[in-house]
């Protein structure tokens, strides 16, 4: 249990879960570089002692693995999932009421405690925007941004901690337009509850009061993510996780948190906008400049000895990923209780979380002996579509179990298993011109784009190829190289996507080519990209590749296709994951910054630093 960051770095540094970077480290580029290698070798979390430009110290990758979340929370995560789990299932404590006494113990010492306004003098000073580390961690981001912040906001018309929201919104610091010291950027959905909150605020007239918090006890960063049950505030959770209250105080109208390294208030007015970004996100890609919501900056506030918390995230793999697995060890089961039928539900982090889920449902309307198609499992899919970040799916592969258990998180096997069983005639359920992440640029325009539902039940209607077909071992120019991904998967490698109409005509020549091929039968998906070799060396880049470039109503295209009564079906499924002129560049790091930290490690090793 920590009363701030600094008690956690404490803690994990002597315990062997923290490495110490006394080196000056620019936080253009470096930092993040260095962050990035340190994630990927499954290494320990980072103390920046030495931040060049700022007099605050800086620490990256607390939740790199998920054995270190545990760590960090072995105090309380027993108890937080106890109090999750009585709220998904309230029946169990009347039935059990002594085995819940102290879940209910637990959640009443997690109530806030509000304290005077001149607490803030013995524990804050204020300080400035450009006295905060000014991290950059892609060549082509606007600026510097906060990636790991707590940005709270109340109703406007029902005041106060308890109808507050606490969410991870990224915040623009620097760059671009803004005013440094007096303008950030705030980049957030109006769906969500902040922009909840601003819509009501602006129908009154009136500014939303904002209060940015970074840092303090661990347990905050992971309240304003975590996918709560209805009537569990973020801020109450956040005492749960910390076990310690949550210490405030209001300033100026403005709620403070006298536990967080860093604050940052200030006010949104009605129809104040301006553009934010370029930033590199969790897609892979950048997502491009638009407008966002401006916060005109009142005050800015520093927790004595703070430190700057920070992540970076881009193509998956990333601290995120296992922020991700930490909530999923937090919810449980809770995912059975929001959607009647559901047995699992996986986001596949390798394609950037939203763009492919793959859901185990039920399919208890007619006996399997009976039936032989999905039906229960395609209203499963229009629930699970309408289902908080869930709605976010492009692609939708659900089936249910019949005669063997299934995994989704054995994502090869997952994919065969419904390959093996899918009509592609009847089984493809499209929902086009509708909503998509605003991070996701393969679609129409701004969170703009279409859906796929690809469900499968009953006997295996096919054997999977495991070798490329002959159909397809020369296919026709302009494409080229077909290579096996996976048991009834081939990726070929097609021209650089340039006009529309000339794509559609040359694929329009690869299905001619395929028509009516009897061996194409047990490789049901063939997925047309830019580099064959890359995308078949791994199943992560197979993923990535093909579901963060693609639009399913634009680049679903099929071998025998057919159109029944507004129904679409083909034989062999072709997904167009080339790059298109629309999509956002993918993230490349800086050469140069790269040959830096490359000596800087090679530095590390010998003992040098």
């Amino acid at each position: 249990m920590y009363e701030n960051m600094s008690a956690c770095i404490e803690d994990l540094e002597r315990h062997g879960h923290l490495l110490r970077i006394t080196e000056e480290v620019d936080p253009h580029l470096e930092m993040a570089s260095i962050h990035l290698k340190t994630y990927a070798a499954g290494g320990p979390a980072l103390y920046f002692e030495n931040v060049k430009g700022s007099n605050y110290p800086a620490v990256s990758n607390l939740f790199g693995t998920l054995e270190r979340s545990k760590f960090i929370f072995r105090h309380t995560l027993e108890g937080v999932q106890k109090v999750i789990a009585l709220r998904d299932d309230p029946m169990h404590a009347l039935k059990h009421p002594f085995q819940n006494v102290t879940s209910g113990f637990a959640a009443v010492k997690a109530l806030p405690m509000k304290q005077s306004a001149s607490a803030i003098d013995d524990t804050h000073d204020e300080i400035k925007i450009e006295d905060i580390p000014q991290i950059q961690c892609w060549p082509k981001d606007g600026g510097a941004f906060v990636t790991l912040p707590q940005v709270y906001s109340e109703d406007p018309e029902k005041p106060g901690l308890m109808n507050a929201n606490l969410g991870m919104y990224r915040v623009q610091l620097s760059g671009n337009d803004f005013k440094l010291n007096e303008e950030v950027g705030l980049h957030y959905q109006i769906h969500r509850g902040i922009g909840i909150h601003q819509s009501k605020a602006a129908e009154r007239g009136e500014p939303l009061k904002v209060s940015i918090f970074v840092g303090g006890p661990p347990a905050h960063s992971v309240a304003s993510v975590m996918p709560l049950p209805e009537g569990l505030s973020e801020i109450l959770f956040a005492g749960l996780l910390s076990g310690r209250r949550f210490r405030h105080t209001y300033i100026d109208g403005y709620c403070v948190s006298l536990d967080a390294d860093f604050v940052i208030t200030g006010e949104i007015y009605p129809n104040e906008t301006k553009p934010e970004g370029p930033f590199g996100d969790h897609l892979g890609y950048y997502s491009l400049t638009h407008e966002f919501p401006l916060m005109r900056v009142h005050k800015v506030y520093a927790r004595k000895n703070a430190v700057w918390p920070f992540t970076v995230v881009g193509r998956p793999p990333q601290e995120d990923t296992s922020f991700g697995e930490l909530i999923h060890e937090l919810t449980g089961e809770a995912i059975k209780s929001e959607i009647p039928g559901v047995q699992e539900v996986h986001a596949i982090d390798a394609a950037g979380v939203h763009p492919l889920l793959f859901v185990i449902g039920s399919e208890r309307y007619t006996p399997f002996d009976e039936v032989d198609r999905p039906q229960e499992l395609l209203t499963i899919a229009n629930r699970v579509l309408g289902t908080n970040q869930l709605s976010l799916a492009k692609y939708l592969w659900i089936t249910a179990e019949q005669d063997q258990p299934l995994d989704t998180h054995d994502e090869a096997g997952f994919m065969q298993y419904i390959l093996e069983r899918i009509d592609l005639q009847r089984d493809l359920h499209f929902q086009t011109k509708t909503t998509i992440d605003t991070l996701d640029y393969s679609g129409e325009g701004l969170n703009e784009g279409s859906k796929v539902v690809m469900a499968a039940y009953g006997k295996k209607r096919r054997e999977l190829n495991h070798q490329i077909p002959d159909s397809l071992k020369d296919v026709t120019p302009p494409f080229i190289n077909a290579q096996p991904v996976m048991p009834g998967v081939v990726a070929v490698e097609g021209p650089a996507y340039g006009h529309r109409d000339k794509a559609l005509k040359d694929l329009e020549t690869l299905k001619s080519s395929l028509k009516n091929q009897k061996d194409l039968d047990g490789t049901p998906l063939i997925v047309v990209v830019d580099d064959a070799t890359f995308t078949s060396d791994t199943l992560n880049n197979f993923v990535w590749v093909t579901f963060t470039r693609s639009n399913p109503s634009h680049d679903v295209h099929g071998v025998n296709e057919t159109y029944n009564n507004k129904h679409w079906g083909c034989d062999t499924m072709i997904i167009d994951a080339r790059i298109k002129p629309h999509h956002a560049p993918p993230l490349i790091a800086d050469p140069e910054t790269e040959e830096k930290v490359a000596e800087f490690f090679d530095n590390m090793a010998k003992g040098q630093y």
